[in-house]
C-alpha cells in the first residue's frame, strides 16, 4: 500500500480482553461491528499551524494489525516511517500552508477494519529558522576517533534539546553503540562508546525542518550525511620513552623517536584527535606574551592536535633530541622523514594518546571526545543513553512490523 506503514502484532494495542468473544446480542455476527478500535492525538482534527515536522501520535486497540497513511491535498502518498517511539514520521519535513489527512486503520482478529482520520493544515512557513550544519560531507573517508560534528546557526534552549536529539539518527555497519553529547547550546557531537570500527559505513540524518526549537525559531531543514571510515590508525606517545608507536588495524607498524614540550611549555596528556592536515605552513607566535616563545617558522607535514596550537609535525632542528629529550613547545616533533610517513598513514579524525606529561588535556581544547570516559559522556545527552531515538530506522513508505 503506497504512503502507508502497518503495524502487526499489540506494540500499539491497549489493554482490552483478548479472551472475549464477539457477542451477538441484537443481532447477527455480521451486523456486528469492527472489535479493534483506532484513534489519532496529534495533529487532532482540523488543526490549524500545524509544525511541519509534526509526528501523527495515534493508538489502537484490539488491533492485530495497524495501518497508517497520510496524503497531501492531491491525495499524493507521503513517505514516512514509524519511530521507535511507535509514531509516524515523515521522510522529510511536511510542506508549509498545506492541507493534508492522515489515516489509520486497525484490524482486529475478527477481520473488520476500524479506520479513523485527521485533517490538519501545517503552518506558514515561519520567519525565525534556525540552520543545522555538520562539519563533515557527504563521501568522506576519516579516522576511527573522528566524532560527528552537527551545529546550529542559533543556540537551542536546554528544554528542547531532548526534543532535538530525538530527531538525531545515527546508522553504522557494522553497528556500534554510541551517543550524542551536547559540548554548548549551538554544538551536539556523537561517537560511539569505544572507537569506530575499521572500515565502518556511517550515515546520519538530523530532521529538524520544521521542528519548533523554542522562542518562535524552527528548524530551517532536515540533513543527512554518508561517510565511512578507514584503516583504524592510532598513535600512542610516551613521555617517558619519548618515543610515538603507530598501530593500524591493531598490528604496530612503526615506533618514532620524538621530542615533546620542555618543561616551561608541556605536551598535553590525553586523548586527542587529528583536527587538521597542513602539509607546508607557517608557524607564527609572535604574539606570546613571553618573548622567549615567539618565532616565525616553515612548517612542514603538520597536524593540529589542539586549539591552543599542539601538532605533530616535522621538526630537523631537533632531531638530536628526538627520543632523548623533550626540547619543543607543546608540539610532538619528529625528523621530516618520519613526519612525512605518518602524515602520508593518517586522516582527520585517526586518534593519538599522550602519555606521562606535566599537564593535562583540558577538555574542549581540541576534539576532545575521547579524552573523556563514556560514563561521563553520556551525561551530556539530552535524552537517557538507554532510549533509542525517534527517528525511523527506515524511510520507504512500504509496510513494516513491529513486534508485541
Amino acid at each position: 500500500m503506497a504512503g502507508a506503514l502497518a503495524i502487526t502484532g499489540t506494540a500499539c494495542t491497549g489493554n482490552g480482553d483478548k479472551g472475549a468473544g464477539p457477542s451477538f446480542q441484537g443481532g447477527s455476527e455480521a451486523e456486528q461491528g469492527p472489535k479493534a478500535s483506532a484513534a489519532i492525538t496529534t495533529p487532532a482534527a482540523d488543526a490549524r499551524d500545524v509544525p511541519a515536522a509534526t509526528e501523527i501520535v495515534f493508538a489502537s486497540k484490539d488491533a492485530v494489525e495497524t495501518t497508517v497513511e497520510v496524503e497531501n491535498a492531491a491525495g499524493e502518498p507521503v513517505k514516512g516511517a514509524l519511530t521507535a517511539a511507535g509514531r509516524w514520521l515523515p521522510e522529510k519535513a511536511l510542506e508549509y500552508g498545506t492541507t493534508y489527512t492522515a489515516t489509520v486503520t486497525a484490524t482486529g482478529d475478527d477481520g473488520k477494519p476500524a479506520t479513523t482520520t485527521s485533517t490538519f493544515t501545517t503552518m506558514a512557513k515561519p520567519s525565525k529558522q534556525i540552520r543545522v550544519t555538520s562539519f563533515l560531507g557527504d563521501g568522506q573517508t576519516v579516522g576511527v576517533g573522528m566524532p560527528l560534528i552537527v551545529k546550529f546557526s542559533r543556540a537551542v534552549p536546554e528544554d528542547y534539546r531532548d526534543d532535538v536529539q530525538r530527531r538525531m539518527t545515527v546508522r553504522s555497519t557494522p553497528a556500534q553503540e554510541g551517543i550524542w553529547h551536547w559540548v554548548s547550546p549551538t554544538e551536539v557531537r556523537y561517537r560511539p562508546k569505544t572507537y569506530w570500527k575499521a572500515n565502518t559505513e556511517i550515515f546520519y540524518k538530523i530532521q529538524t525542518g520544521g521542528l519548533p526549537m523554542g522562542g518562535g525559531w524552527y528548524g530551517r531543514a532536515d540533513l543527512t550525511v554518508d561517510i565511512k571510515t578507514g584503516p583504524a590508525v592510532v598513535m600512542t606517545v610516551d613521555n617517558k620513552t619519548k618515543k610515538m608507536t603507530v598501530k593500524k588495524n591493531g598490528k604496530v607498524i612503526k615506533t618514532i623517536p620524538v621530542s615533546l614540550g620542555k618543561k616551561s611549555t608541556p605536551s598535553s596528556s590525553g586523548t586527542m584527535v587529528v583536527i587538521e592536515k597542513l602539509k607546508e605552513t607557517v608557524f607564527n607566535t609572535m604574539d606570546d606574551p613571553n618573548p622567549a616563545n615567539r618565532y616565525i617558522t616553515d612548517i612542514e607535514y603538520a597536524q593540529r592536535l589542539t586549539w591552543g596550537g599542539e601538532f605533530i609535525h616535522a621538526a630537523p632542528w631537533s632531531v638530536a633530541s628526538q627520543g632523548r629529550t623533550n626540547v619543543s613547545h607543546g608540539c610532538v616533533n619528529m625528523s621530516t622523514a618520519n613526519a612525512k610517513w605518518l602524515f602520508n598513514q593518517t586522516r582527520v579524525g585517526d586518534p593519538i594518546v599522550v602519555k606521562g606529561t606535566e599537564r593535562k588535556l583540558q577538555n574542549g581544547n581540541g576534539w576532545t571526545d575521547w579524552n573523556m570516559s563514556w560514563d561521563e559522556y553520556v551525561k551530556g545527552s539530552a535524552i537517557p543513553v538507554g532510549e533509542t531515538a525517534t527517528a525511523p530506522t527506515t524511510t520507504e513508505p512500504t509496510a513494516g512490523t513491529a513486534a508485541g
